[in-house]
């Protein structure tokens, strides 16, 4: 649990194989303290997709989780934001070198969403096609967007949401940690309500399930934790062709006074 002004954060976490991987390349790390939640999806041939998950992830809790606990409440949600930008740009850096430096490493590379949590608010970077979602009086709204080629031929008119459901090329991500020796982490900001969760998950979980049905497995938990094993369990059951994990974050609290708010873009 992390408390703030306002609000106070509880999170839950799980992650599977699946069905049809012999290894896990997802990773997840929260520092609950820090109101910090970051999920990677490696890729790379042999155990290199676990390597630079697990490299994105723990940096990124050891780095920013310790400049979080250190700044406190002094500073503004831009100097967490420029945190969190140099936070992953060392993690790309490390994680390029590593990969140019060895060879079982070479093209190895991954996803990243990774949330801080700051009393009314949430900021928010990704890069790749893990995702958050936002679960909020029962309604589930993704709020990032995939960098991917299937949403970069959606977003073009190309092809429709549901021929991209169905397409071969779910997994040909246009944005990666560690692929190039510099990586754009897209930051955003966002409201948060009392009541509200946040689901970051692979595409393990959103290849697998779709919205709809991920509101129902929300929609039908008593807690944080039944979500996030349900959810794993619900992909499972639709094939588990692929690492399957979660993050879930509850905001309770009183309600924020009304004010006026903007998201910002990089």
């Amino acid at each position: 649990m992390s408390t703030a002004p306002g609000l106070h954060f509880e999170f839950a976490s799980a992650t599977d194989t699946g069905r049809a991987r012999s290894n896990n390349e997802d990773s997840v790390i929260v520092d609950a303290n820090a109101a910090l939640a970051v999920l990677a999806d490696g890729m790379g041939g042999y155990n290199a997709g676990e390597v630079a998950s697990g490299m994105v992830t723990s940096f990124i809790k050891a780095e920013l989780g310790r400049w979080l606990a250190e700044a406190s409440a002094q500073a503004t949600d831009s100097d967490v934001r420029r945190a969190m930008d140099i936070c992953v740009d060392n993690a790309n850096r490390a994680i390029f070198n590593a990969a140019n430096s060895n060879p079982q490493y070479a093209g190895m590379g991954t996803t990243l969403v990774v949330a801080v949590l700051r009393d009314t608010r949430l900021l928010l970077g990704h890069i790749g096609d893990s995702r958050c979602y936002r679960w909020r009086a029962g309604e589930l709204v993704q709020i990032t967007r995939d960098h991917s080629l299937l949403q970069e031929q959606i977003d073009a008119g190309l092809i429709t949401p549901e021929q991209a459901a169905v397409s071969n090329h779910k997994n040909l991500v246009t944005r990666a940690v560690g692929v190039e020796d510099t990586v754009l982490l897209e930051t955003h900001l966002h409201e948060v309500q009392p009541g509200d969760w946040l689901l970051m998950c692979s595409d393990g979980l959103s290849d697998m399930v779709d919205d709809p049905r991920i509101a129902s497995v929300l929609a039908s938990s008593e807690s944080l934790q039944d979500a996030a094993q349900a959810l794993v369990q619900t992909a499972n059951e639709a094939g588990g062709r692929d690492n399957i994990s979660v993050i879930l974050a509850s905001a309770e609290g009183p309600a924020p006074p009304s004010r006026a708010w903007w998201p910002f873009r990089r």
